[in-house]
């Protein structure tokens, strides 16, 4: 198996969009990746004995409205999430931010699914296909510099193997000032095929009011309860779960956060790195689509973390940096 990267120019929201694909030769697998639009992965696709499937639900009308969190794979940071009433201190620093969830009365998601990246590197063998893109707001979003304590750098290479796709974050601090973060991910499976069932190995849950976690655990109960999988069209979901079973580790890939199991097709699993220690399981309002978002912290977590609540919130000094990885990992089902 060999694979090759191409660039090719698509429309979305009236402008045209230098959009990245990385694919087999034979195109049983392939991934496409818009810099301009968040750094999203907004496609990939897998090969199976049924042919080739596509994973992931992009909105009907992207074309037409290209909303960068609800298709996809959304990449979230500095923020993961909500922060209560978009207002914050840190340092001695007041930070008001734009009240753009839902309910128009918090933050969510932060800023880079909101801007353009650039493309600092890409290649192609015949194990991989790659693409690194980087966000940094001092030269890619100016506008978003004062509404933050720190200058921040991510970059982001997505591999493409067979069935497998990584996900391999750098976080860097260039700044003189500390660097606060929280990163997430928020990809939308698709469950429009098949009687699609979910798994989450997570013993707890955040306790929430009103989206927001109150800073308590509670054990996962007949609606949340994954451990066993169960049909997605049964569930209504929008929980944090945590405290995962520590069994379920690959010594290639992770921590197993969750899966998505396809009967006549295969299973879609979800890893990470240790750093991701909570999953966001979503099930949109179109119900075409579920979500498992591994984030490194909880909601909130940069008021949750000063009530002294173990949150995964993240301080990078100047000079710092982290990586963190994700893989989605397909495997088909076997014919018998």
């Amino acid at each position: 198996m060999a694979f090759r990267i191409e660039s090719m120019q698509k429309p979305a929201g009236g402008n045209e969009h230098t959009v990245y694909r990385l694919s087999s030769l034979d195109q049983t697998t392939a991934a496409e990746v818009w810099p301009s639009l968040g750094g999203n992965c907004l496609r990939w696709r897998v090969g199976t004995s049924a042919g080739s499937l596509d994973l992931l639900y992009v909105a009907p009308d992207w074309e037409q409205n290209p909303i960068p969190t609800r298709s996809g794979i959304p990449v979230l940071f500095p923020f993961p999430n909500r922060i209560r009433a978009g207002h914050f201190n840190y340092a001695g620093t007041d930070y008001q931010l734009p009240l753009n969830d839902p309910s128009k009365q918090n933050a969510i998601h932060g800023f880079a699914c909101r801007s353009a990246w650039r493309v600092v590197d890409h290649g192609a063998n015949r194990e991989a296909g790659w693409l690194t893109v980087a966000f940094q707001p001092s030269v890619d979003a100016p506008q978003w510099l004062r509404l933050w304590p720190s200058d921040y750098r991510l970059s982001l290479t997505y591999r493409l193997e067979l069935h497998r796709l990584h996900f391999e974050a750098k976080i860097e601090n260039p700044d003189e000032q500390m660097l606060p973060f929280g990163l997430g991910y928020h990809p939308y499976f698709r469950t429009d095929m098949d009687q699609c069932l979910a798994r989450v190995p997570a013993l707890m849950t955040w306790t929430l009011q009103n989206s927001l976690p109150t800073g308590q655990l509670e054990e996962v109960d007949n609606r949340t309860d994954l451990r066993v999988p169960r049909p997605v069209e049964e569930l209504q979901l929008d929980d944090i779960y945590t405290h995962f079973d520590k069994t379920t580790a690959h010594s290639d890939y992770g921590l197993l956060r969750g899966e998505v199991i396809y009967p006549n097709h295969g299973t879609l699993r979800v890893w990470t790195d240790p750093e991701f220690t909570e999953l966001v399981t979503f099930t949109p309002p179109h119900r075409t689509a579920i979500c498992l978002e591994p984030y490194t912290c909880v909601t909130d977590a940069i008021h949750l973390e000063r009530e002294g609540f173990d949150t995964g919130w993240r301080i990078l000094r100047p000079g710092q940096s982290l990586t963190a990885r994700v893989v989605l990992d397909f495997e088909p089902r076997k014919e018998t």
